[in-house]
């Protein structure tokens, strides 16, 4: 029961604390100023080397 009452202790204080930092850190990272053109270029993943449209089944035959 002690472990317990320890843990619980710790996790309300200390461990809330370094959660809120640690997703502070992380906006303050996601919105630093620059990175706007390192988010778009991983959204833009998906069409890299795209010549031209897929082609359906039926269109192939």
């Amino acid at each position: 029961m002690e472990n317990y009452t320890i843990l619980r202790q710790f996790a309300d204080s200390w461990m809330l604390l370094l959660l809120f930092v640690f997703f502070v850190g992380v906006v303050v990272w996601v919105f630093r100023p620059g990175s706007a053109e390192s988010h778009d270029d991983s959204a833009n993943i998906p069409f890299r080397h795209d010549d031209k449209p897929a082609q359906s089944k039926e269109a192939r035959q």
